[in-house]
C-alpha cells in the first residue's frame, strides 16, 4: 500500500514513492533507466540516451513560450546504498520502504534515495504537468553520481541544447547555491603477512555503533565522530598495554560517507582477557561522555568470538594503527571567500581487510580551490607512505566557482522572495555537485542549486522534511515560470 500518496504536491510524492521501488545503486542503474524511458515513452515524451546510461527527456514549451530559451532540469538517478547493520537488504533487488514520522519521510534501516530520487521525482512531475507556464525543458538524469560522477564526466557536447540549468540535488530549503568544492579520492593499501595464533589465545570482536555518520561534505564540520578513528584509539591503548594481535579491522563503507560503524577482531592471551575488558568498558565510558552531545547514540559492544584462522604480522599492525592515528579526517580549512563554509576537508571514510593479504584506506579530499584540494591529497598521501602504504589518487572532478551575477540565481533569488517572504541564502556547498563537470563541457552554462531539507543523506538516518518539499516544487514551478 502506498505510503506517501496523501502528501502535497502530489503527483511529485507518488513519483517519488515509485522510484522506491526501483533498483538504483551506484553503477548498476539498469532498471532505474528503464523505468525513465519506459516513463518517457508512455507520456509521449522524446528521449534520448548516451552510451554511459544518461538520459535527456524534453519537454515542448506551453503555447506562447516556444520562443523562451530551454531550461535544462538536472539530478542524478543513483542513490548511496547504506543500511544499519542488523537491517536485512539487498539494494540490487529490494525496494526501499519509506514511512512517515514526525513531518518526515524514512526509509526502513536504509538510505532513503531522497538524494536524489526527490529531483527525479520533481522533474516527472514537471514533465507531466498540464497546468504550468514555460519555456522548453529538457530533463536530464545523470548516472554514478554518488562514486565517481561518471556520468557528467562522460557528458559529450551537443547532448544539451539549454544554455541554463536548474541542479535539483541540494539538501538545505531557503539556501541557493552557486558553487560547490571539487574533490579528489586517496587510497593507501598495506600488504600484511598472515600469521599463526599464538597457544593459548581468546578472541574478542570490538565494536563502535550508533554513530550519525552523514555526508563527508555537507556534515562534515558538525563534530560527528568517525567510528574508525574511535575504534583505532582503543586498539592503539590495547597494543601499548596488552599482547594484543589484530584479525581483522572493517569499519566505513563509502568514500563520500563519515564511518559510522567500525568493527575489530583482537587475539590475546587467556590470561589478559579480563583486563582488556575492564580497559574497553572504561573506554566505552570515555567516548560516550565525549561525544554525549554530538553522538548521543553512541555505543561500544564487546563479544567473545571463535577464534580466527590467522593474525596479521606484528610489524603491519603497528603500522596500520599508526596509520589511522595520523591520517587526517575533519576541517583543514574554513573559507575565507564564503564566511562560515568549509574551504579545504577530508574524510577517513573507510578502513577494509581484503582477501589478498591487503589492507585498504579509502579517503576522500574536496575543496573549492584546487590547489587546496590537491595540497590536502598530498597530505594524506605522506601520512599513507611514512607508514609504508601503496598510494594511488582518482582523476578527481573541478568545484563550480561562484558566480555572483548569475542571472537564473537572481531569478530564484526574486522568486522565492514572492512566494515566502523573506530572502534565502546565496551560499557556495562543501559538497560536490556535477555542476563544475557541466561548465567544462557546456562553458556558457548558467546555474543554480537548490532543493528539500535532506539530514542524514549517505546514513540510514537520512530523511527528507515534507513541509521543505512543498516549498521546493513551488519554488522550482515559479522560477521556469519566470525565465523567459
Amino acid at each position: 500500500m502506498k505510503q506517501l500518496n496523501n502528501l502535497s504536491p502530489q503527483p511529485l510524492w507518488n513519483y517519488f514513492e515509485d522510484i522506491c521501488q526501483v533498483p538504483r545503486p551506484s553503477k548498476k542503474e539498469e532498471k532505474i533507466i528503464r523505468f525513465l524511458l519506459d516513463f518517457a515513452e508512455k507520456n509521449g515524451l522524446t528521449a534520448n540516451q548516451d552510451e554511459i546510461g544518461n538520459i535527456l527527456i524534453k519537454k515542448p514549451a506551453t503555447q506562447g513560450r516556444e520562443n523562451d530559451q530551454t531550461v535544462i532540469l538536472q539530478s542524478h538517478v543513483d542513490m548511496v546504498c547504506e543500511k544499519n547493520s542488523e537491517t536485512k537488504h539487498d539494494f540490487e533487488t529490494d525496494a526501499i520502504v519509506p514511512y512517515l514520522e514526525d513531518g518526515w519521510v524514512k526509509g526502513e534501516g536504509t538510505t532513503l534515495g531522497s538524494d536524489d530520487g526527490i529531483g527525479v521525482a520533481a522533474q516527472m512531475a514537471i514533465l507531466t504537468a498540464k497546468d504550468l507556464s514555460h519555456g522548453p525543458i529538457e530533463c536530464l538524469f545523470t548516472v554514478d553520481e554518488e562514486t565517481g560522477l561518471s556520468g557528467a564526466f562522460a557528458l559529450q557536447a551537443g547532448f544539451l541544447s539549454g544554455h541554463t540549468l536548474l541542479n535539483l540535488d541540494s539538501e538545505d530549503e531557503g539556501e541557493l547555491f552557486i558553487g560547490c568544492a571539487g574533490g579528489i579520492d586517496t587510497v593507501g593499501s598495506l600488504k600484511y603477512t598472515s600469521e599463526s595464533l599464538p597457544v593459548a589465545s581468546f578472541a574478542i570482536k570490538l565494536e563502535v555503533k550508533g554513530l550519525q555518520g552523514g555526508h563527508s561534505g555537507d556534515d562534515i564540520n558538525k563534530n560527528r565522530g568517525n567510528a574508525n578513528k574511535i575504534l583505532n584509539r582503543f586498539l592503539m591503548l590495547a597494543d601499548r598495554k596488552f599482547d594484543m594481535h589484530l584479525a581483522d579491522f572493517n569499519g566505513g563503507n563509502l568514500r563520500n560517507a563519515i564511518a559510522r560503524e567500525a568493527s575489530a577482531v583482537v587475539v590475546i592471551p587467556h590470561s589478559q582477557k579480563e583486563n582488556l575488558v575492564v580497559e574497553w568498558n572504561v573506554f566505552a565510558s570515555e567516548m560516550e561522555f565525549e561525544y554525549e552531545r554530538s553522538e548521543p547514540k553512541l555505543k561500544l559492544y564487546l563479544q567473545s568470538v571463535e577464534l580466527p584462522e590467522f593474525i596479521i604480522d606484528s610489524d603491519t599492525k603497528g603500522r596500520l594503527l599508526k596509520l589511522i592515528a595520523a591520517c587526517p579526517h575533519g576541517v583543514l580549512e574554513m573559507s575565507s571567500r564564503m564566511v562560515g563554509m568549509v574551504e579545504t576537508s577530508t574524510n577517513l571514510a573507510s578502513v577494509k581487510f581484503s582477501g589478498d593479504h591487503e589492507i585498504i584506506l579509502t579517503t576522500s579530499q574536496r575543496s573549492e580551490i584546487d590547489g587546496r584540494k590537491y595540497m590536502a591529497a598530498e597530505m594524506v598521501e605522506a601520512v599513507m607512505k611514512l607508514a609504508g602504504a601503496v598510494v594511488h589518487h582518482s582523476d578527481g572532478y573541478p568545484g563550480w566557482t561562484p558566480n555572483p551575477d548569475s542571472a537564473v540565481a537572481k531569478i530564484a533569488v526574486d522568486s522565492y522572495k514572492r512566494l515566502f517572504g523573506n530572502a534565502p541564502a546565496v551560499k557556495s556547498i562543501h559538497a560536490g555537485l556535477e555542476c563544475g563537470l557541466f561548465l567544462e563541457k557546456y562553458p556558457t552554462l548558467d546555474m543554480v542549486s537548490f532543493g528539500p531539507t535532506i539530514l542524514g543523506a549517505h546514513s540510514p538516518d537520512e530523511r527528507i522534511n515534507i513541509e521543505t518539499v512543498d516549498k521546493f516544487w513551488k519554488l522550482l514551478v515559479d522560477v521556469l515560470e519566470n525565465i523567459r
